[in-house]
């Protein structure tokens, strides 16, 4: 499998660093890293993560610059991509074929070759603007799964709550790298399960 991982410009880079680091321990799957300007920055800003390290835990780093990139080509195979987080200026580019960078080129490419594309927007409160942007992007074909946390997994830090997230998002890949907190149930006595 191989899966783009855009980090965009809105708060929440960690989103997209999680989904690297789970990625990094599955053999089967191949990560493609693009990241925004604004990315690169919130790294720092949001994270102590260094950029040299975010890269380097993807198997392809490319350049938002590099629209001739093998990401920017439908020709080039892969699985769908993920924008974690998307920026509202990501989700108007991808939704009016904006290509303008390889992050949006990048979708761009996923959508008209009818695979999946999961946004992840990262902002609130929204007006009707990002409301319509996000509709106009289901009706392309995209999944907007905005992070929100799943509180029934009692969450006991950031990391968790961030974890959380990343696995649902890779459900909709059907990866299930069995990190989960998942819903089995009240009636069972339980409402974890980590398998």
């Amino acid at each position: 499998m191989r899966l783009i991982i855009g980090i965009g410009g809105a708060s929440g880079a960690l989103y997209g660093i999680r989904l690297l680091e789970v990625l990094r321990d599955a053999p089967e799957v191949e990560t493609h890293l693009v990241m925004s300007k604004t990315a690169r920055m919130n790294v720092g800003l949001e994270t102590d993560w260094p950029l040299a390290e975010v890269e380097a835990i993807a198997d392809v780093v490319h350049k938002n610059t590099d629209i001739a990139a093998s990401v920017a080509s439908g020709s080039f195979r892969t699985d769908g991509m993920i924008v974690a987080a998307c920026s509202m200026k990501n989700l108007a580019g991808i939704v009016h074929g904006l290509a303008d960078d390889l992050l949006t080129r990048a979708a761009d490419v996923v959508l008209k070759e009818r695979r999946r594309l999961v946004l992840m927007p990262r902002e609130t409160p929204l007006h009707l603007g990002h409301c319509e942007a996000m509709a106009a992007a289901c009706r392309l074909g995209a999944i907007v799964a905005p992070p929100m946390p799943a509180l029934y997994a009692r969450p006991a830090s950031i990391d968790a709550m961030v974890t959380q997230t990343a696995v649902r998002v890779l459900d909709l890949f059907d990866l299930d790298l069995g990190l989960a907190e998942r819903w089995i149930g009240a009636a069972q006595g339980t409402v974890r399960d980590a398998g």
